[in-house]
């Protein structure tokens, strides 16, 4: 049975898991929810997602949410290829950059926040992106700083010699970068990473970009 991946082509959460699927080759319908028309707030959409969030992933008569949840599903029921190193120690390098995007970047960078920003806080274009670019910039700071003292990774990858839970959740969050002006030169690991990920069928399909409803 295939998957129904009800996402956002611009999410970044929508995007780790579009390529986490792509990875481990499994195909899915893509089922858009359009956040700018409020379409995730739907008493429709909220009976899957109960949070009003996404995305939300349906297999058969079973509905997972949350990307990280989900992604550790996909990791424990479809295994090969693995997005995790075998020895510990290696995991839980991966497991933390992943997590410093996932917990200390994006969630301060996601749509409610800036709308809260935009809204509630009365701030202007100038000042969100202000906000977004610390933000980025404090933890890409960190990430390029491990990446640099890890002697077990290989050139373009954020550990060993193929793509891992890290560089799903990196890719994604140097494409937001990019929407908010931030100069990604300035960290030339996660910019290597970028651009070695990105020549992968797996994440050139999931860009936002190539989404049907990017259009």
């Amino acid at each position: 049975m295939v998957f129904r991946l009800h996402n956002f082509f611009r999410s970044g959460t929508s995007h780790r898991l579009r390529i986490a699927l792509n990875l481990k080759g499994l195909p899915y319908d893509h089922v858009p929810v359009n956040l700018p028309k409020l379409e995730h707030q739907s008493a429709a959409y909220k009976a899957i997602q109960p949070q009003g969030l996404v995305p939300a992933l349906v297999d058969g008569d079973t509905v997972l949410i949350q990307s990280p949840a989900i992604i550790e599903w996909l990791e424990e029921t479809h295994p090969t290829p693995a997005l995790l190193p075998t020895d510990p120690l290696p995991r839980a390098r991966v497991r933390a950059l992943a997590a410093i995007v996932g917990c200390d970047i994006h969630p301060l960078n996601n749509r409610r926040v800036l709308e809260t920003l935009r809204h509630s806080l009365s701030c202007d274009e100038a000042a969100v992106t202000r906000w977004c670019e610390s933000w980025i910039a404090e933890g890409f700071d960190a990430c390029e700083t491990l990446l640099a003292a890890d002697s077990q990774r290989s050139a373009g990858f954020s550990w060993g010699n193929a793509p891992t839970l890290a560089d799903v959740y990196l890719v994604p969050q140097v494409e937001s970068a990019r929407r908010f002006k931030v100069d990604i030169s300035r960290w030339p690991r996660i910019a290597e990473i970028d651009a070695t990920c990105g020549r992968l069928e797996a994440f050139a399909r999931a860009a936002p970009a190539l989404q049907p409803d990017a259009t």
